[in-house]
């Protein structure tokens, strides 16, 4: 039955991604000149620019994620990774999230398998501009949400409501170079302690549409030890409104073996 709606869910997003595509490259001549497009994926690290007002953004993709801990092997299928982003004021953006994810959990030395699937928590959320870049001085947002536990599949419900704060950082380095990162904090509803998150990653722009990253992430548990992970991957514009990208990565101290990733955004004409 979930293989069923999961194929209804990603029919629907290729024919909405189609469709939306087509409508761009018909009325771009047409459309306010709103800049290149910026997203807050592939990454890990959100970035401090807003949706310009009035206009929707959607983020999708597909990511497929393996861990092991304890013998266990993890697989996780997320196939529709959705932020939807929305400019509501100058400096003030709302943001919904959703996710439709399968696990896979097996041990090597028996015959144990478990799998599950379905709605992650959904993410509403909202991002703030507080600064302009000014010489040293960075351009800073700040970044807000909950992940409301009511919404999710059974295997994927935490016990109360989770948050994610952060403020978001970016300096210009050259015409290629920029350098952002993210400090905050997370707790994810299972569990009472918080988690400081930080995110810190390098962006060089290949040619006017191709650019690629390099980035270290992670978190300090207040109850555990810090997790610390790496990721890079690619980005290239189809259009000023169309953007592609492709990522991958590992934990460096965790149970991640490796994730990898890939998807589409593109902002909605006015």
């Amino acid at each position: 039955m979930f293989k069923n709606k999961t194929y209804i869910v990603l029919g629907m997003l290729s024919l909405l991604t189609f469709s939306t595509v087509q409508a761009q490259e018909n009325n771009e001549e047409n459309t306010k000149d709103y800049g290149v497009i910026v997203t807050d994926r592939p990454d890990q690290t959100e970035s401090p620019t807003l949706i310009p007002k009035g206009l929707l953004q959607v983020e999708t993709g597909f990511m497929y994620e393996a861990t092991t801990s304890d013998n266990i092997e993890s697989n996780t299928t997320t196939f529709n990774t959705t932020l939807l982003r929305y400019g509501l004021l100058d400096n003030l953006e709302l943001r919904l999230g959703l996710n439709i994810a399968e696990t896979k959990n097996s041990e090597r030395a028996s015959n144990f398998e478990d799998k599950f699937g379905g709605l992650t928590p959904l993410y509403v959320g909202f991002k703030i501009g507080i600064t302009e870049e000014k010489g040293a001085l960075p351009k800073i947002g700040f970044l807000g949400g909950a992940f409301l536990p009511f919404t999710a599949a059974t295997e994927y419900k935490p016990e109360s409501t989770g948050g994610d704060f952060r403020f978001s950082f970016e300096h210009t380095l050259s015409e290629n170079w920029s350098f952002a990162y993210n400090l905050g904090a997370a707790w994810d509803g299972s569990s009472s302690s918080v988690s400081y998150v930080y995110t810190t990653v390098f962006g060089y722009s290949i040619s006017d549409k191709i650019g690629c990253f390099l980035e270290v992430y992670g978190d300090f548990p207040e109850s555990d030890r810090a997790n610390h992970l790496l990721d890079g991957g690619f980005t290239y514009l189809l259009s000023d409104t169309i953007q592609l990208d492709l990522s991958g990565g590992t934990g460096l101290n965790t149970d991640q073996d490796f994730f990898i990733s890939t998807g589409i955004s593109f902002r909605l004409p006015n």
